[in-house]
């Protein structure tokens, strides 16, 4: 792809947090959040569901998946088939998976704003639940993950590139 024809986004520096360490999970969290949703928002069909590896790994399914992940850990979201998160409905369209995202994460962080000690558990009624600090580490690390797996393949897409 020549250069001319890449956009680029500026690129969001780490997040500015208070010193607790609630703050600190919670800021880098959204930030992730934030930068997934942004990388996939305005991507073009049919490439945003298009394979870009051999493991079948698209734009739009990463944050199909990452919406059904959000909505598991803190709304207690039973999922039986995880692998079947990662393709989004063909009716989908980019906005309508963004803003499931989105509405996901405003739900999750009303759940998050209720729980004020780490230790405690996770609110998920009729499934074993792990702790705040558990859920918020877990958190950071698949959202980071796919996050930058959608860093790679939205270049690929059409050269996008930034935070």
């Amino acid at each position: 792809m020549p250069a001319t024809s890449r956009r680029k986004r500026r690129d969001a520096p780490p997040p500015r947090t208070g010193s607790g360490e609630t703050d600190t999970l919670r800021g880098f969290l959204d930030y992730l959040r934030e930068s997934i949703a942004a990388k996939v928002d305005g991507a073009p069909e049919p490439q945003v569901r298009t394979a870009a590896v051999p493991s079948g790994t698209n734009l739009l399914g990463l944050l199909n998946h990452l919406t059904f992940v959000e909505r598991s850990m803190f709304l207690g979201d039973n999922v039986t088939d995880w692998q079947a998160t990662f393709e989004a409905a063909p009716t989908d369209t980019v906005a309508d998976v963004v803003a499931r995202y989105r509405e996901a994460v405003e739900r999750a962080n009303e759940v998050l704003d209720g729980c004020t000690d780490l230790t405690a558990s996770i609110p998920r009624p009729g499934r074993p639940a792990p702790s705040v600090r558990w859920a918020l580490a877990h958190m950071i690390e698949e959202t980071g993950r796919h996050a930058g797996h959608a860093d790679i393949i939205r270049e690929l897409i059409d050269g996008a590139t930034g935070r």
